[in-house]
């Protein structure tokens, strides 16, 4: 079977084909572009498709990251995902970009727990602990500096760090720990085996944690006019 696996969740479009049974990636584009996912994604499926000598109708899964990110990368992600899903009747599941990180971070730091940590801007943190095995052993959550701190204290072991908020955990501690990845989401090769092994097949929805950053300006409101 033929995987389709979809990361728009950062400064990244990442697309690639993931062949379950040989279980190695056949083809892979990715794009640093900040933002304008949706300008983009489309065509660089369709480029994924074209490279893997395949076709869309022979993608029998399609795996997209959640988030926590970009709020708008999220939903363009979440969206592709379900509309292919629906066209192609296939399942649809959603990967978080936390779960991406200690995924990655346990190929190269094999054993050993992660914290995964993303910027989330606003002086705020993405933060989840994994075991050595992969596995969350908290709720992802958003909070300040002080907070993750505050629950690292509560974890022992060889514990490594990976995200984009690393340098900022580390620059609080007095013991730094290892750092294993400094960004903002996980690899495409980590979506898509992630997505390959897991066997949860509800629809993908956003993992925001927070409101949207968006406020409507009251300057603009307009008064509603009321008939006599």
């Amino acid at each position: 079977m033929k995987l389709l696996a979809l990361d728009t969740a950062a400064n990244l479009c990442s697309v690639a084909i993931f062949d379950t049974e040989t279980g190695m990636i056949v083809a892979q584009v990715s794009e640093d572009i900040g933002k304008g996912h949706a300008e983009r994604l489309m065509a660089l499926i369709e480029q994924a498709v074209a490279s893997a000598g395949t076709s869309i109708r022979e993608i029998g899964k399609v795996v997209t990251s959640i988030g926590p990110g970009s709020f708008t990368g999220v939903r363009v992600g979440v969206a592709t995902a379900r509309g292919l899903a629906l066209a192609l009747r296939c399942p649809a599941i959603g990967i978080s970009t936390l779960q991406a990180l200690a995924f990655d971070a346990g190929e190269i730091a094999s054993g050993r727990p992660v914290l995964a940590v993303i910027d989330a801007r606003r002086e705020e943190i993405y933060a989840q602990f994994f075991d050595a095995d992969g596995n969350g052993t908290s709720d992802p959550i958003v909070a300040a500096l002080p907070e993750v701190i505050e629950r690292l204290a509560d974890y022992e072991g060889n514990l490594v760090l990976a995200g984009s908020a690393s340098g900022m955990v580390n620059s609080a501690l007095d013991h730094p720990l290892d750092i294993v990845s400094t960004m903002a989401t996980g690899t495409i090769e980590a979506f898509a085996r992630l997505g390959m092994q897991s066997a949860d097949l509800s629809p993908p929805s956003p993992l925001y944690l927070r409101g949207l950053d968006v406020k409507p300006q009251q300057g603009f409101v307009l008064k509603r006019q009321i008939a006599e």
